[in-house]
């Protein structure tokens, strides 16, 4: 399963430099006709935006929501590096272009990595040839490798819909906040739509995915999802191709959050009983990016009164009378009581947890997927080396 599952589409990664270590750090993905086809983004709301995202931003205006290739460097993000990097991240699109015998408005470009400094386009030059030139049908898992950064395992997908295909890649194992964040994300379909409706199905399979997803809070300057339609299966039931890419970026989001940085645990956080969604959702995402909760999490404590006290902080609606909170099927705190089911501890070694509030004030509800806090994710984040 890769973003080369989809027929019609190629891919590569190679190694050109960019990252001191030597391992893979450039990836190209095309269609295998070389034809623009329909295209969408979603792209970080970061207003300290990268100039990829700035530059891929544009070419989806220019074309009308058409793309016939993606080029993607690991190992610097090419923020902050002011018209230079802005020059950069059009030049990488230029050469694409030429190596591909296309318009370099077909081309998007995405970086990930360091930020603040400049990208060595000597060796990006190097490594698109060199891509151009190691593109495969089969090539999906080596792109999927030359995009990470500090994931320890290539994120892919395949999802069979009805009568076509959704594949697909993605990069992130820290600083994941709604909205995205030091995410990459590619997905590729056989399905006939056009940018309107591609662009329509994109930005709900996010919303309910990959904006649910945090780790630490932070949200970055480079995220970025793109898919690309090249209509070899002919036309979808939009509500079924709808559902396909919503399990792809379901399945990728997992992934990530299953990779985080020095985590040891996924946490399904579900708020309920809110007086509205977006109070659900607030006191959700509050709560996941607490430390206190995140570091109980790590020590495999059901702390509950942590939970609690960050609910109520919240500022949402209120009252610790009609707050429940369940670890799965165990109930820790019942309407203003508190309890200790045994069972629990043994429920808390796992690496899965689901945690479920009610709030006990509406009808309002919203899910968060995060995770722990561990020694290991410091270790990762002193520094930028």
């Amino acid at each position: 399963m890769s973003v080369t599952e989809t027929p019609g589409f190629m891919a590569s990664g190679v190694t050109c430099g960019i990252k001191p270590s030597g391992k893979p750090d450039l990836a190209m993905l095309t269609t295998a006709n070389r034809q623009a086809v329909s295209a969408a983004g979603v792209f970080t709301s970061n207003k300290m935006t990268a100039a990829p995202v700035l530059v891929s931003r544009q070419h989806l205006a220019d074309t009308g929501g058409k793309a016939a290739a993606v080029v993607l460097n690991s190992g610097n993000a090419n923020a902050a590096t002011g018209t230079q990097g802005t020059a950069d991240a059009t030049q990488m699109c230029h050469q694409t272009a030429s190596e591909l015998g296309i318009k370099a408005s077909e081309v998007l470009v995405c970086s990930t990595g360091l930020i603040g400094y400049a990208l060595p386009m000597d060796k990006v030059a190097s490594g698109i040839s060199s891509a151009a030139s190691s593109l495969t049908p089969t090539g999906g898992p080596q792109a999927a490798t030359a995009i990470m950064t500090t994931d320890t395992v290539p994120k892919q997908v395949a999802i069979a819909g009805d009568g076509f295909t959704v594949g697909g890649m993605a990069k992130g194992a820290a600083m994941l906040e709604p909205n995205m964040a030091t995410m990459l994300a590619v997905l590729t379909t056989d399905a006939a739509a056009t940018p309107e409706v591609l662009a329509g199905v994109l930005q709900a399979g996010v919303a309910g995915t990959f904006n649910t997803l945090t780790v630490d809070g932070a949200e970055s300057t480079n995220d970025t999802v793109l898919i690309l339609a090249n209509g070899l299966a002919g036309p979808a039931n939009p509500t079924a191709l709808a559902e396909a890419v919503a399990a792809a970026c379901e399945s990728l989001a997992l992934q990530m959050a299953n990779d985080a940085e020095g985590a040891t645990k996924t946490v399904f956080l579900r708020v309920t009983g809110a007086a509205s969604d977006q109070e659900a959702a607030k006191a959700a995402r509050d709560t996941a990016n607490c430390q206190l909760v995140k570091c109980s999490w790590y020590g495999q404590d059901p702390y509950w009164g942590r939970i609690a006290s960050e609910m109520g902080a919240t500022g949402v609606a209120f009252d610790h009378t009609k707050l429940t909170i369940a670890y799965g099927p165990y109930v820790v705190y019942d309407k203003g009581e508190p309890a200790h089911p045994p069972e629990l501890a043994e429920y808390m070694t796992g690496r899965h947890l689901e945690l479920n509030v009610d709030l006990g004030i509406g009808q309002g509800s919203a899910r968060i997927i995060t995770t722990d806090l561990t020694h290991a994710y410091i270790d990762e984040n002193m520094g930028t080396s």
